[in-house]
């Protein structure tokens, strides 16, 4: 059963930085036949659900929207003992971020169509306003 759980959401002034976290279950990250891409999305009020970046395992393929790249670094917790946490490191904030962010897990994807991504975390809440 794959599990995802985000937090670190919040509210920050513009220029600030944040970091959201995914802790997932069900599914491998280094090794192994159950190994699936780890994704962030947002969806801001009205608008829809837009993917941010994406990456397959610890230093292999990575993938970033044009709108946050130079900005934004996914990463995973390498640490022998860690948890699976898959991280959002996000600087540089601007209004425009301010959206619902999600962490989601799929095998054929395509970070641009959010429904080739198979499960999905409840979100977290990101604003940044002054």
């Amino acid at each position: 059963q794959v599990e995802l759980v985000e937090s670190g959401g919040g509210s920050v002034q513009p220029g600030g930085s944040l970091r959201l976290s995914c802790v997932t279950s069900g599914y491998d990250h280094n090794y192994g036949g159950n190994m699936y891409y780890t994704g962030w999305f947002r969806q801001a009020p009205g608008k829809e659900r837009e993917g941010v970046a994406d990456s397959w395992t610890a230093g292999g393929t990575v993938h970033y929207a044009d709108a946050v790249k130079g900005r934004f670094t996914i990463s995973r917790d390498n640490a022998k003992n860690a948890k699976n946490v898959v991280y959002l490191q996000m600087s540089s904030l601007e209004p425009e971020d301010t959206a619902m962010y999600y962490c989601a897990a799929g095998r054929t994807v395509n970070l641009l169509d959010p429904t080739t991504y198979t499960y999905w975390g409840q979100g977290t809440q990101v604003t940044v306003s002054s």
